[in-house]
């Protein structure tokens, strides 16, 4: 195999590319991207991995979430501390079941790309005679391509400074609200729970807290007053930041090389003292340390533009660019994984993204829809029972199940039946298989109108919204989200499942739950 450089992903065919309209322009940004800071530490990095490794042995799960596509608009004070609560809240309602810890890794400060399954789209727009006619555009991109106003199409590459900006914006600010107690464990009750108006979900956070307090009294007496951890104790948390790395010229510039580039997510006094798993594989192989065999250790990459990245569907070609790339960098990774992929293709790309097999770097997230996932989650699993691969198997139940509204034709929707349907069975199977479910991947969303209402983007959960509904607050610009009702509705009933498998008890059908 070729050796790998931060661009040697330029000699591979490469799909859902951006072509921008003044190349030497867009050479002129990129060189811009390039001179600017990191917006992650390796340090940082290096501690999810080390959790990544947890969650692919059971002893931790994954909660991943956020928008589908961030806009530039959500860089602001409340829809960041909306998001951030939300995630907190679904963490805290998962680890009082699970009794494990939840690694947190938010789909924010950098989600601002989407690919699309066509580069051009037909929209309605007047003609020159004042009548509403049917035109071809350029597709929306996210906003860190093009805009969504007909006039805003054309790709412009200063859009990628932007998106740094407003990604390094929203950063500073969770890391703020995170070092400034937003996350203390002994105020739960201030995290946006307010906005809820179902009287169970109220109930049912009300237990959790209940239960919490007594739990934090106890270690209270127990420690003598101490609550910190290297996950962050009961003042604050770790919060990693992700997205889908399709910009490869974007990746690319924050590629760099390994060395302390930057503070702490978490409070500084959370900073891991622990080796990362690919050290600790490394030892496990037998090899000596750099310290003990006087030998400086190789040097290796980080993508620092976010914790975590992964690689969509329609752009992991074994061949391709994307793979090319991420075959190189030392993050932890993800890949989509639908029902067009074949098992032993799986194997391959598993392969070629982690040779050395270091447990967690790779997390496959499958996202076949609840009528396809017995179909095709089976087989991957037993593809990857039969290698010494040891990945993080995640359930992406929101992009099999996206369905078009009968109430308009021009919204898209997703029911809540059907992701609940597409995480039980996720967990049975893996159940069946003897592996582990290690985690849910959602897209999801705190936002609400003036008003204080949540989005109606998805039908069902304890709100009981129907496809009528849909338009009284759709709000999204690409997929529809679950909102903040529907994301707790998922948390409880994962907790309840989780809670039920640890005490040996056989667990609800979440799908019969959700449609109770």
């Amino acid at each position: 195999m070729v050796a790998w450089t931060p661009s040697s992903w330029r000699e591979k065919p490469i799909t859902q590319d951006v072509t921008y309209p003044d190349a030497a322009d867009h050479a002129r940004v990129v060189r811009k991207l390039k001179h600017l800071p990191p917006l992650v530490s390796t340090q940082e990095i290096d501690s999810l991995a080390e959790q990544m490794a947890d969650v692919a042995a059971g002893k931790a799960f994954l909660l991943q979430g956020g928008d589908c596509a961030e806009l530039f608009d959500y860089c602001s004070e409340t829809p960041i501390e909306h998001k951030l609560s939300l995630i907190l809240i679904m963490s805290l309602i998962l680890l009082n079941g699970a009794h494990i810890p939840i690694v947190r890794i938010m789909r924010i400060a950098g989600q601002y790309a989407k690919p699309r399954s066509k580069p051009t789209e037909m929209v309605d727009m007047p003609d020159d005679n004042g009548q509403t006619v049917k035109k071809e555009v350029l597709s929306f991109r996210g906003d860190n391509v093009n805009g969504y106003d007909m006039t805003e199409r054309a790709p412009d590459p200063d859009r990628l400074v932007a998106a740094y900006f407003h990604s390094a914006a929203t950063l500073n600010y969770i890391r703020t609200l995170l070092s400034s107690g937003f996350a203390d464990l002994h105020k739960p009750l201030e995290w946006s729970f307010s906005y809820v108006r179902n009287p169970e979900l109220q109930k049912q956070f009300e237990n959790v807290v209940e239960n919490l307090q007594d739990r934090l009294e106890f270690m209270k007496v127990a420690t003598g007053g101490a609550g910190g951890s290297e996950r962050g104790g009961t003042r604050t948390v770790n919060i990693f930041t992700s997205h889908e790395a399709l910009l490869l010229e974007y990746e690319e510039a924050f590629t760099r090389s390994s060395g302390f580039v930057g503070p702490s997510v978490s409070a500084p006094t959370s900073r891991p003292t622990t080796p990362g798993p690919s050290r600790s594989a490394s030892i496990a192989r037998g090899e000596r340390s750099p310290a003990s065999s006087g030998v400086l250790p190789p040097k290796r990459y980080y993508n620092t533009s976010a914790h975590f990245i992964w690689i969509g569907d329609r752009t992991r070609q074994l061949d391709g660019a994307h793979i090319e790339y991420f075959r190189g960098i030392a993050n932890p990774i993800g890949v989509k994984v639908g029902p067009g992929m074949q098992p032993d293709e799986l194997v391959r790309m598993l392969d070629i993204l982690n040779p050395d097999r270091v447990p967690g770097k790779v997390t496959l997230i499958s996202r076949y829809g609840a009528a396809k996932v017995d179909e095709y989650l089976p087989a991957h699993i037993d593809a990857v029972k039969a290698t010494d691969h040891v990945v993080v198997w995640q359930c992406d139940p929101m992009h099999g199940n996206t369905k078009t509204s009968t109430a308009d034709a021009s919204l898209k929707t997703r029911h809540f039946s059907d992701v609940m349907h597409e995480i039980t069975r996720a967990f049975e199977i893996h159940r069946e298989k003897g592996t582990v479910l290690g985690g849910i991947h959602l897209e999801l969303t705190g936002e609400l109108n003036d008003e204080g209402y949540s989005v109606t983007e998805c039908i069902g959960g304890s709100m009981e919204l129907e496809d009528k509904d849909l338009s009284l607050n759709y709000r999204t610009h690409c997929d529809p989200r679950l909102n903040y009702e529907q994301s707790l509705d998922v948390a409880f009933q994962v907790s309840d499942y989780l809670a039920a498998a640890k005490k040996g008890r056989k667990p609800r059908d979440l799908f019969k739950a959700a449609r109770q």
